[in-house]
């Protein structure tokens, strides 16, 4: 630029510099600075650069003279001496940047931490959806079924990640363009605003991933039987059973999900001495779950005649469904036999090993199979009959666990048990678990999502916590 325009006006003497030109002392001044910072988009946005100095937009030049050979030299010196500058000064646009990611603020950076499970779970997506293109598993609908759902359970990560990284790739265009902006004040506007809206974007997936990441019960997915007993408190624990048998039905409708009674007892006055509800739905387990325990009310009676608080309890307790088992037998557990089979059935079974000895070596089960006349039909039947076997020993392993469950949930229905209080006089529902208080009437109307919600939070941040501490 400054070749031109002494070309085209020798006898100028003034000309706008390519590059602005700063004292020696604050070039070192801001050097110093630049070591001192981080870099914009790293997460250490926080620390306050030191302003750039005013530079001056023009230099003067002597009267110039119209020879070819001058101009080219002086042309020549000027575009070196531009290029110097630019080399002593190409950080005044990184020093905005700085400057510029102090204002937009900090944003945390934990998410590092869980890039290499985030890698791992786009890999396993990926192999998941070369799997469902097999023609082997297109043709076995089962397994193409539970490949989809274990797609699925991934898919939400896989895009958000995804995202993540795309917002990463252009907060760095946003540095490049900045410094191809060279002090162009409307474009570090435009650039500040595109990144301080980047940076939220950034922060909320961080967040998400993070729960994303988090283990996950997985019962979570399941439909539940709900079951609600009296406690303490004779009648008025029936009625307030009855009570908690409603507002669960309001919150169900108020999900979406269906609830409808399997049994019940009702006690003589009113309410019941113990009912369960099954509830269908999206992830009922991961909500209803939380409502397990005792529960305690302070009012007073419609039986009471004096007007006194009485304090009952009933408790809770969530059962998720039992699922079909799956059973599986490797060869590698089995030890196989043959022997002769003897008694009755003619020569064949005297003279040939038509018997069948299976051993199933991780639990013990032996099974000699003798009822068939050949080999083949023993060795058939007594897999039957192991499988028949493992899946009863599954299905114990299954409902001693919701069993257990069950009687964790439910205690003995003390009242010094409860996990939250129903005080009537004061219109407030405490749960103690995470010391909250709530509106009684709303809750009682199905509105305890609320603090179902709070519960949510409150273990999602004790397992981020240890998800942290073990990494």
């Amino acid at each position: 630029a400054n070749l031109w325009a002494i070309a085209q006006h020798p006898t100028s003497t003034t000309v706008r510099a390519a590059t602005p030109v700063v004292p020696s002392m604050q070039r070192q001044a801001l050097s110093a600075q630049r070591g001192s910072s981080a870099q914009f988009g790293s997460g250490i946005a926080n620390k306050v650069s030191v302003p750039a100095p005013a530079l001056p937009t023009s230099v003067a030049l002597p009267h110039m003279t119209t020879q070819p050979a001058v101009i080219l030299s002086m042309g020549l010196a000027a575009v070196f001496g531009a290029l110097a500058v630019f080399k002593l000064f190409g950080a005044v646009p990184q020093q905005r940047r700085w400057a510029m990611a102090a204002e937009v603020g900090k944003t945390g950076r934990e998410i590092d931490k869980f890039i290499p499970m985030l890698e791992s779970k786009k890999e396993s997506a990926a192999e998941l959806m070369a799997q469902m293109a097999d023609p082997d598993v297109l043709s076995d609908n089962e397994r193409y079924q539970k490949i989809a759902k274990t797609l699925s359970s991934l898919t939400s990560t896989v895009e958000k990640y995804d995202r993540y990284l795309q917002i990463e790739q252009e907060l760095e265009e946003i540095d490049m363009m900045i410094d191809d902006a060279a002090g162009d004040a409307e474009m570090e506007a435009y650039a500040k605003a595109e990144a301080a809206s980047l940076l939220k974007e950034r922060e909320e997936l961080e967040t998400e991933l993070t729960i994303l990441l988090l283990p996950v019960d997985k019962m979570d997915d399941k439909n539940i039987m709900l079951e609600i007993r009296a406690g303490t408190g004779g009648d008025e624990a029936s009625i307030w059973a009855g009570d908690l048998l409603r507002m669960y039905e309001r919150y169900a409708a108020n999900n979406g999900w269906s609830a409808s009674l399997v049994s019940y007892s009702e006690a003589e006055g009113a309410g019941y001495k113990e009912v369960v509800v099954e509830i269908k739905g999206e992830n009922v387990y991961s909500k209803l779950k939380w409502e397990a325990g005792v529960h305690r009310v302070q009012r007073v009676p419609a039986t009471e005649t004096q007007g006194r608080i009485h304090t009952s309890t009933a408790s809770v307790a969530v059962m998720p469904e039992v699922d079909e088992v799956d059973v599986v037998i490797d060869d590698k557990d089995i030890t196989l036999t043959t022997a002769r089979s003897g008694g009755a059935g003619g020569q064949n079974v005297n003279k040939v090993e038509t018997a069948i000895d299976l051993i199933h070596k991780p639990t013990g089960i032996r099974i000699f199979c003798t009822e068939e006349r050949s080999q083949l039909k023993n060795r058939i039947r007594a897999f039957q009959i192991l499988r028949a076997k493992l899946y009863e020993i599954e299905m114990e392993k299954q409902m001693s666990e919701i069993t257990s469950r069950r009687k964790a949930q439910i205690g003995t229905g003390a009242r010094s048990e409860k996990i939250r209080t129903y005080n009537f006089k004061d219109s407030r529902v405490s749960d103690h678990r995470i010391k909250v208080n709530y509106d009684l009437t709303n809750f009682l109307n199905g509105g305890c999502g609320a603090a179902i919600t709070d519960l949510i939070a409150d273990d999602q941040k004790t397992l981020l916590e240890e998800m942290v501490a073990s990494l």
